[in-house]
């Protein structure tokens, strides 16, 4: 699908999609209470419902009706045929040591770049209690029972391993300790886990970097709202700070989530930022660069090299590696359309460097990734350049509104040639 974006005049409110970081883990530990759970405000992504069909498949009876999905969940079986993980990382990798807890042979296959992106946590640490790992470019093969005891893994490593590891561990049958071990990156992502543990009756411990699992875990049934999602309102906060007259609603003041962190990042580069009665309301400002830490927000990176190209001089971006393993080597990605547009950007190993200045019109690719499709409409709507986006339907993964959403601000943004 290809959208065209024109120069559009920009205001009013938009309400943040439900979380997915949460719904994931909602979804999960629903799944693993035994009686009947309802979690609302869910939106059906292609991401989402990559977990809701794993689940099904490891035994979960789930319906839905609109934002609101009953688990009726349980003892978890092996699932007959391959698990299909869609293109969600989340839900493969938060699958993954749950499938090692059922001594029988489970298989996960997935689609785009998800069997490509690195296992290797789970092959290094299973390989050391006699869980068998098999990671072919086809699919992935567990089999095996996990014990209870300690286990360790490196804190630069993406925090799905933790998540997915947390959850296996409280429902072994003894106590088990798990330690992060270096800088501990996008640890608020396993701090999100053990909230949405602890809010269905498993409570984890933890003293530093070392989380403590007593086992034996009783999950327990309840009602859970998913709160609203701080990374897919990142798009619309740059948006504000750079416009002007963007308001967005739905988003918990007190959020674990790392993502977050955009109003400490915008406020940094000179933002205007006010909340009442729960909008969080973005006026324009004149934007400057400066360094941003990646670490605990990986999901921002795209949208924050659009920001860099908004601000005067130069925003110099750390801890950044870990986007070349998405659903799109993201820095290539949005190295290669920022240029399209007269951006520009540079990376290393580590980092990425954007210099602000102005935007000219250009044919857009998004990678099929929907963050970089998000990310390329802001850097054009918020520069006043015309660009037409290919492959715009990737925003389904995680934000099948999205498109509509920027149309409910006044952005002239049409499909096909029609509204």
């Amino acid at each position: 699908m290809r959208v065209r974006i024109q120069k559009s005049a920009l205001g009013g409110t938009v309400t943040a999609p439900p979380s997915k970081s949460m719904a994931h883990r909602a979804l999960i530990c629903a799944a693993l209470a035994k009686g009947e759970s309802t979690v609302t405000n869910v939106a059906f992504s292609q991401d989402i419902a990559a977990t809701v069909r794993a689940l099904r498949a490891f035994g979960a009876q789930i319906e839905q009706s609109g934002g609101e999905v009953t688990v009726r969940g349980g003892a978890l079986r092996a699932p007959s045929a391959p698990v299909d993980c869609g293109e969600s990382g989340s839900t493969l990798r938060f699958l993954i040591p749950l499938a090692a807890l059922l001594g029988e042979p489970v298989v996960f296959t997935g689609h785009g770049r998800l069997l490509q992106r690195p296992q290797t946590v789970y092959e290094r640490l299973f390989a050391g209690c006699g869980v068998s790992f098999e990671h072919t470019p086809q699919a992935i093969r567990v089999c095996g029972r996990l014990a209870p005891g300690r286990y360790r893994v490196a804190g630069d490593v993406s925090s799905q391993f933790i998540t997915g590891l947390l959850l296996a561990l409280s429902l072994l049958d003894g106590p088990s300790e798990l330690a992060v071990t270096g800088a501990f990156e996008s640890a608020s992502y396993a701090a999100l886990t053990a909230s949405a543990m602890a809010d269905f009756g498993v409570p984890v411990r933890r003293e530093g970097q070392t989380f403590f699992l007593s086992g034996g875990a009783g999950y327990r049934p309840r009602e859970y709202r998913v709160e609203g999602d701080w990374s897919q309102a990142a798009f619309f906060a740059v948006l504000g700070a750079a416009v002007g007259g963007v308001g967005v609603a739905g988003l918990r003041a007190d959020s674990l989530q790392g993502d977050r962190a955009i109003l400490a990042i915008l406020r940094r580069a000179g933002a205007r930022i006010a909340c009442e009665d729960g909008v969080y309301r973005f006026e324009k400002s004149a934007l400057r660069g400066g360094e941003i830490d990646l670490a605990d927000c990986p999901d921002l990176g795209p949208v924050l090299m659009a920001l860099g190209l908004l601000c005067a001089g130069e925003t110099h971006i750390v801890h950044a590696r870990r986007l070349r393993l998405k659903e799109s080597d993201r820095i290539g990605a949005m190295e290669q359309e920022i240029r399209r547009m007269g951006g520009r950007i540079a990376s290393g190993e580590d980092d990425v460097t954007v210099v602000g200045g102005a935007l000219h019109g250009a044919a857009l690719q998004a990678h099929g990734d929907h963050r970089v499709a998000m990310a390329m409409a802001v850097a054009a709507l918020a520069s006043g350049a015309e660009a037409t986006v290919d492959g715009a339907e990737a925003v389904e993964k995680s934000y099948g509104d999205f498109w509509r959403d920027l149309r409910a601000l006044g952005a002239e943004v049409t499909q096909d040639g029609t509204a």
